[in-house]
């Protein structure tokens, strides 16, 4: 694969194991995160012939604008971008830390915007491509999640009409969406709010599957390969996708409904008892970030 590709996020998880791929199979690629230690560690890890890392905020417009900038000095152009960079936040609406709420709103939308605007003059050039990672919360949401869920259904809707403002540039824009993944924004919600793991639990199979990071490689490989319009992991996810009308109708919704009156109390008793909104990893990442802009 002779393509030069930027990775958001992409110190740990779907986003490191992605890079990890495409560099196997020839790509180079630039990793942005704020977990400096981490993003070191995967560089390091696939070669520093075929990897850089910049530590950068998405939430910081300049901060992107420099790590395309790196990468195109580094590498000589820029062909395809992974939006891939998201956290998530826990509590109900009524309950939640609105500056936790805002943070995820920030990085996973914003930060899309922000990438993508930092992006697209080197993609233009390239006649490239540009995935943008929502999620299969987009189409059916999950109590306790309001943030995350608002952020992936507003990513999937910034992707369709980025779509429509660059084809004519050349420039393709596909939107992956993707069931509960192992990753550690999962593992870390399974493991701070034991009624997280109870109402994963309630939803119908196979909307209750976790898949594993391997198959979701797979899915974002093949799909920046193909230059596709839209990714699935699972492929079930396109069948929700296309039916989540009929999901997110009073029917579709009684089988929560009947669990919400119990279980929410206690996910918000989850949050109070860990004394804090987000994961300790995302808590940590913020206070280097503020430590280094000091």
């Amino acid at each position: 694969m002779n393509q030069v590709v930027l990775i958001t996020g992409g110190a740990r998880g779907v986003g490191a194991a992605v890079a990890t791929e495409l560099a196997r199979r020839g790509a180079k690629v630039v990793l942005t995160d704020l977990d400096r230690a981490a993003l070191d560690e995967t560089v390091a890890a696939i070669g520093a012939d075929s990897a850089l890392g910049v530590v950068a905020d998405v939430c910081d417009l300049e901060a992107m604008k420099a790590a395309v900038a790196r990468a195109t000095e580094r590498f000589g152009r820029l062909d395809t971008v992974l939006a891939n960079a998201g956290i998530a936040s826990y509590g109900t609406v009524l309950n939640t830390d609105p500056a936790a709420f805002k943070r995820v709103i920030d990085i996973n939308i914003t930060g899309v915007f922000n990438t993508a605007h930092a992006a697209l003059p080197a993609l233009i050039e390239s006649q490239g491509y540009l995935l943008v990672v929502s999620s299969l919360a987009a189409f059916v949401t999950c109590p306790g999640l309001s943030a995350y869920n608002a952020s992936k259904a507003g990513v999937e809707h910034l992707a369709n009409t980025l779509r429509l403002e660059v084809k004519h540039l050349g420039v393709d824009v596909g939107c992956a969406h993707m069931s509960w993944i192992d990753t550690p924004l999962v593992q870390d919600a399974k493991s701070d709010l034991p009624t997280f793991r109870r109402m994963l639990a309630k939803f119908p199979f196979p909307l209750s599957k976790t898949t594993d990071v391997e198959s979701c490689v797979r899915a974002f490989v093949k799909g920046i390969e193909k230059r596709s319009r839209g990714v699935y992991c699972p492929g079930w996810v396109h069948a929700i996708g296309m039916n989540r009308v009929a999901i997110n109708s009073p029917a579709g919704n009684l089988p929560l409904l009947r669990e919400i009156p119990a279980m929410l109390p206690e996910l918000d008793a989850d949050v109070e008892r860990i004394g804090r909104a987000t994961s300790a990893r995302n808590v940590a990442n913020d206070e280097d970030d503020a430590a280094a802009t000091d």
